[in-house]
């Protein structure tokens, strides 16, 4: 069993946190190889990734900060799957170039090679490579160039997901079983970050406002039910962020703790904060210049990709079975 630690070193997680914020309000708004290239030249692309290739060669718990805050400026970009591709190949030339921004990963959330299909792979259309399943219980590192990309923009038309046919693929590298099942629960962990980041972001964004328009004379966050359904929105946010932090800890028998359950429980909580700030900002008609409607998106995406609503049953029924 692999536990998550902190190294014996004076760097601390909270510091990545305020490191993150510059370059990826930099980031965002860029083509994805200039945002790549801020992020590499900041050290945030290979926090993970051994030091010989370039990386920082730190723990999961270093990498959760970074991924929060990509989700509180709702980053066009797959950063956390970037980073565990560049964890997960240590030792090769395709970590070096992902640590260096030289290159772009992203991650196929569904499907395998047993299918020939793969599918919700974020931002396929601007990477180089894409991890996949292998349908043996590891992955492969494909060119993108060497599949058939279809883009699904059923849930977000500006930043669709991708389906890949897998034929005739073109295989980079590959991770074996144990690499790929430790990497799956990296990955779990970081989304749920990201998802509660976003919702983080709306939450200030939403209480920002509320208390700066005015109407009859007295700013909105004025009247109760407005302060109440800012601080269910904020309850909410503050329950997934605690789920997910202890997610870097052991449980009280000294087990790794679910990190599905915890993943189900932030796209849940995200999901209702970000649209009741929609809901208080004046609906989304009202208001399309503003990026939640982005980070509402991404986090229906993410539920998705895991089987819209299939963690949260998996979560009760490993419950029921426990107790039985």
């Amino acid at each position: 069993m692999t536990v998550t630690t902190l190294p014996d070193t004076d760097l601390k997680p909270e510091e990545f946190a305020q490191a993150a914020v510059a370059p990826i309000a930099d980031a965002v708004g860029r083509p994805a190889r200039e945002a790549a290239k801020v992020l590499a030249d900041a050290g945030l692309l290979g926090v993970c990734a051994d030091e010989d290739d370039g990386g920082l060669g730190l723990g999961i718990a270093f990498a959760l900060p970074i991924a929060i805050e990509a989700g509180r400026q709702m980053l066009p970009l797959p950063l956390v799957e970037h980073l565990l591709v560049a964890k997960a190949l240590h030792g090769t030339p395709e970590a070096v170039a992902l640590c260096s921004g030289q290159r772009l990963a992203t991650w196929a959330l569904q499907g395998d090679f047993g299918s020939g299909i793969a599918g919700h792979a974020r931002h396929a259309a601007d990477c180089d490579w894409v991890l996949v399943a292998d349908g043996q219980g590891g992955a492969a590192l494909c060119e993108a160039a060497s599949l058939v990309l279809q883009p699904d923009e059923a849930l977000d038309p500006e930043y669709p997901q991708y389906w890949l046919r897998l034929e005739g693929a073109q295989v980079l590298a590959r991770i074996d079983a144990p690499t790929f099942t430790a990497l799956q629960r990296d990955l779990q962990v970081l989304l749920a970050g990201f998802v509660g980041g976003s919702a983080d972001g709306a939450l200030v964004r939403t209480a920002e406002y509320m208390a700066t328009r005015v109407q009859f004379g007295r700013p909105l966050s004025a009247k109760q039910a407005v302060r109440h359904m800012l601080s269910r929105m904020c309850l909410a946010r503050e329950t997934s962020d605690a789920s997910v932090h202890r997610l870097l800890e052991v449980d009280e028998f000294g087990a790794e703790r679910d990190t599905g359950a915890a993943l189900a429980h932030a796209i849940a909580q995200s999901a209702f904060v970000l649209e009741k700030a929609i809901h208080l900002h004046g609906g989304m008609g009202f208001t399309w210049e503003l990026p939640l409607h982005h980070g509402l998106r991404e986090v229906r995406k993410f539920d998705a990709a895991f089987g819209a609503g299939a963690l949260a049953r998996q979560a009760g029924q490993l419950f029921i079975a426990s107790v039985e």
